[in-house]
């Protein structure tokens, strides 16, 4: 008898014009299995995945759940054969509870009555453990309450197979083991799950198999416990690549930026920064840590000029010749005028950092088109600039002029931070300078960050991934609810004690 599986891609292919994003994809999935999908950005996988939940339809190929085909055209299908995705960005209403949300657009519009609701998310909440208050407001949420909701929204609508989409990306290592104390429970409970990430140690830590695309083509599925890191990576990209994040000694640090009492409140008035004292150093590399939405956009923003802050606080930039310069109040421009050289690479790619419907070179001269000394822009030099970051960091692009928006995550990236270091800043300011990105791209970024380190920049990194923050950096800073917890030497500290600070708010005088 043929076994029958929980889900099955026969010949699967998905085309973007002339962009292959899957070919011919053939792979299985049991149940009572969790399933870690890797590759490079732009491989396919949430292409793939996309598929299976009902955003894509194939191209070409077929679609079996429990044996069956499936044919899959909207996520209310994928509901009908129970399957369910929860994405990195949360699809719920601020202002509804957890419960609302669960239960928002199900039943076909009959009228529920929320005792009986209650009661059986009540259920779903204490057969896997999860740790909810089902009447509390969205808005009153931390990120992981926010996925809690997604995932019991899927199971109340009876998912059996779940596809989880970089869920730990915002997760402090405490959420992220409950998360992984829950998905634990599901495989027990027969579920099928498969989570997309580029985290390897998680990997090892909840997979039971690892399935890997390259390039949009499927090349094997092996078992977790008889893989390591470096076999992985040879999957994924093709070839043998070092793993190891040089962090050399720093050297001749000196002060180059400092913050003292910096308070700033966002558009509705909430306090975002809590007197925020510490000191920038060149010759190191700053890592920041925290829970998202803890002040670390608003602390970038802040000291680039971007953000307001209140009139007690004071961000100086530190000259060669030692003399304080105030830049807080003036605007970026006027912070270049004065002779400060800093570089941003913003959270928001697209949004903040480039303009997706221009290209590479048009992107690069939005950097310099002051320089030109006539009424036309010098073009010259940033078509030299776009070729220069094209070749040095392997951006895959039909060519320069090809608009940014088209390019995959991972080859932005590679454009923005190549602009940002081209003329190597005094300091420069990354914030999730690889989330998203394939190992292979990340890898790259951390030796960037570094070399600039080494040139006498001082660094300033944001980042997710406490084993990348402690193996990057020299200095860790960790904000909690808009206040610094705390300040660790990265060579001399855990990611469990970085953990702790991150949910443990706590009032400092001034920390440097």
């Amino acid at each position: 008898m043929e076994k029958t599986y929980a889900v099955e891609f026969k010949n699967i292919s998905k085309y973007f014009g002339s962009v292959v994003a899957n070919s011919k994809i053939n792979m299985t999935q049991d149940r009572g299995e969790i399933r870690a999908l890797l590759g490079e950005n732009g491989s396919g996988k949430t292409t793939l995945m996309n598929m299976l939940s009902g955003i894509y339809f194939p191209d070409e190929g077929e679609i079996f759940v429990d044996g069956k085909p499936a044919s899959i055209k909207s996520p209310s299908d994928a509901f009908n054969y129970g399957i369910g995705m929860i994405h990195q960005h949360f699809k719920l209403v601020d202002i509804f509870s957890a419960a609302e949300n669960i239960i928002l657009g199900n039943d076909n519009g009959k009228i529920l009555h929320m005792k009986s609701v209650i009661k059986k998310l009540d259920s779903i909440v204490q057969r896997y453990g999860f740790d909810i208050d089902l009447k509390k407001k969205t808005y009153d949420m931390s990120v992981s309450e926010k996925q809690t909701v997604e995932i019991i929204k899927a199971l109340y609508r009876g998912s059996n197979i779940l596809i989880l989409d970089e869920p730990t990306a915002v997760l402090t290592p405490q959420e992220t083991e409950k998360l992984f104390q829950v998905l634990r429970k599901m495989k027990e409970d027969n579920k099928s799950i498969i989570i997309i990430t580029h985290k390897f140690h998680e990997v090892f830590a909840i997979s039971d198999k690892v399935s890997v695309l390259r390039k949009g083509k499927y090349i094997d599925t092996v078992n977790t416990k008889d893989m390591d890191e470096m076999k992985l990576t040879e999957m994924m990209v093709g070839k043998k690549i070092e793993l190891n994040i040089n962090r050399p000694l720093p050297k001749n640090i000196r002060k180059r930026m400092e913050l003292l009492n910096v308070s700033a409140k966002d558009k509705y008035g909430v306090t975002v920064l809590d007197d925020v004292s510490f000191d920038i150093n060149s010759g190191e590399i700053l890592g920041i840590a925290g829970i998202a939405g803890s002040g670390q956009k608003e602390l970038l923003e802040a000291i680039t000029g971007l953000q307001a802050i209140d009139e007690n606080g004071v961000i100086n930039y530190i000259s060669d010749m030692g003399n304080a310069i105030r830049i807080n109040g003036k605007t970026t421009m006027e912070i270049k005028q004065l002779g400060v050289s800093l570089a941003f690479v913003p959270e928001d790619r697209l949004g903040m950092g480039l303009v997706g419907n221009m290209g590479m070179a048009d992107n690069m001269m939005l950097r310099s088109y002051q320089n030109g000394r006539t009424i036309f822009t010098d073009r010259k030099a940033p078509l030299m600039l776009a070729e220069k970051v094209k070749n040095d960091l392997e951006v895959v692009t039909p060519g320069i002029s090809s608009e940014v928006r088209k390019l995959s995550g991972g080859n932005v990236q590679k454009v923005l931070v190549g602009r940002e270091i081209a003329d190597n800043p005094n300091v420069l300011l990354t914030a999730y300078a690889v989330r998203g990105l394939d190992i292979n791209t990340s890898y790259l970024i951390y030796n960037l960050l570094t070399e600039q380190k080494q040139c006498g920049s001082a660094v300033v990194y944001v980042g997710e991934d406490l084993d990348v923050l402690i193996a990057l950096c020299d200095r860790i800073l960790v904000l909690c609810g808009g206040s610094i917890s705390g300040i660790l030497d990265a060579k001399n500290t855990t990611k469990e004690e970085v953990g702790l600070l991150m949910t443990k708010k706590r009032k400092e005088q001034k920390i440097s």
